[in-house]
């Protein structure tokens, strides 16, 4: 399980890394989607408000989104799908190899996110340095859920249409955890709860996908 994860983990981030999709179209996305929303706080509300995590993550989300779409676009090849299926490989092992690759770039992305949330929303720097650690149990999360929903619609016709209508209310809890874990460390408060949410989530996302990513990538 282990070695297929990483073959796929490799191979979904060479393709990456040679085709720039996230370089040069979603990260570009990102950055002008929260450029916009500090326009629409405009510069006097942006360093006055405690809207600047949650913003940060709808941002992310819509980008996890595409992400997701990219990333499941890969295996919907018919070829690719022969090849995975001639070389048996467990699926187990595709779907932690597959959330791997998607937390990593995801990761990327959010770490250039964070700064432009400092930048245009005028979030304090040193605790959303200090936030860091949560926002990436977010999003690896994020990205094991995602996985799973991406299989599952992997096979539609509407694959992203019906993503988002599916994902988005798994999405939620984990949004809202990481968003007040976030708002915690940046305006005070407790984050305990938040953070054991998180872990829980991770946890669980883990075990159904390792559990259930073949039976949901046939359906």
């Amino acid at each position: 399980m282990i070695r297929t994860a990483k073959l796929v983990a490799r191979k979904d981030l060479r393709i990456e890394l040679r085709s720039r999709v996230l370089a040069w179209q979603v990260l570009p996305f990102g950055v002008m989607a929260l450029l916009l929303c500090g326009l629409a706080l405009g510069p006097n509300a942006a360093g006055r408000s405690h809207a600047g995590p949650g913003l940060f993550y709808i941002v992310v989300t819509l980008m996890a989104l595409l992400m997701i779409n990219r990333s499941q676009a890969i295996e919907s090849n018919k070829g690719t799908k022969a090849s995975v299926a001639t070389l048996g490989l467990d699926p187990a092992g595709v779907f932690l190899g597959k959330a791997a690759a998607l937390t990593l770039e995801m990761w990327f992305a959010s770490g250039v996110l964070l700064v432009g949330t400092v930048l245009f929303l005028h979030v304090d720097r040193a605790k959303t340095l200090v936030a860091t650690p949560s926002i990436a149990v977010t999003i690896a999360a994020l990205s094991l859920a995602g996985t799973l929903y991406g299989a599952l619609t992997s096979s539609q016709n509407s694959t992203v249409t019906l993503l988002p209508i599916l994902a988005l209310p798994a999405f939620a809890p984990l949004l809202i955890a990481g968003e007040r874990s976030y708002s915690a460390e940046v305006y005070g408060g407790g984050s305990q709860v938040w953070w054991s949410l998180l872990l829980i989530a991770l946890v669980a996302y883990t075990s159904i996908g390792v559990l259930l990513y073949g039976v949901m990538e046939e359906s």
